[in-house]
């Protein structure tokens, strides 16, 4: 509602709100683009309006959907999915994220993932096969393998570090 209320109080007419991006009615001036602009900072909100930083934004979204907020991975590959998804060639897609983020899709996805172990970790209702299985690891190896990578750390030992820290909040 934050953004809705800002193209109101500049006065610009908009057609749909989506989660990151509005399609405007009509076009705006300069001088309302840069309110709008200075107005979202304030809010803690960015205004992209430049066509790369818009498909950078919806790819994450994408990644961030399919591994954070949905029960079950999808079926197909995961560029296929982008691709789907956000309406573009893959290889196009991967060398526009690759060039501004200094990272590939590929690198993103596997950092959200092991945020989502972590996640599944501290919560302690799956063991590490369950959350390979979950989310589509080849094996528990495989998984915890690029845990370490990542992490620097084993799921196991992440595990053991929760259970310490826990235990010293009740013994405090």
């Amino acid at each position: 509602m934050m953004v809705e209320e800002e193209l109101k109080s500049i006065g610009i007419q908009n057609s749909v709100i989506e989660l990151g991006s509005v399609r405007l009615v009509n076009n705006i001036s300069n001088t309302e683009r840069e309110m709008l602009r200075a107005n979202l900072l304030k809010s803690g909100l960015e205004l992209l309006d430049d066509k790369r930083s818009i498909l950078i934004e919806k790819i994450k979204n994408v990644v961030t959907e399919m591994i954070h907020h949905s029960d079950e991975l999808p079926q197909l590959n995961y560029s296929e999915y982008i691709s789907e998804k956000v309406g573009y060639d893959y290889t196009y897609l991967a060398n526009i994220f690759s060039e501004v983020n200094g990272v590939t899709i590929q690198q993103f996805i596997i950092v959200n993932k092991i945020e989502k172990v972590k996640e599944l970790i501290l919560y302690n209702e799956l063991n590490l096969t369950e959350i390979s299985n979950k989310l589509h690891y080849s094996s528990v190896g495989h998984l915890s393998n690029q845990f370490k990578k990542v992490t620097g750390l084993t799921p196991s030992f992440f595990k053991q570090m929760k259970h310490k820290r826990h235990n010293v909040l009740e013994n405090v």
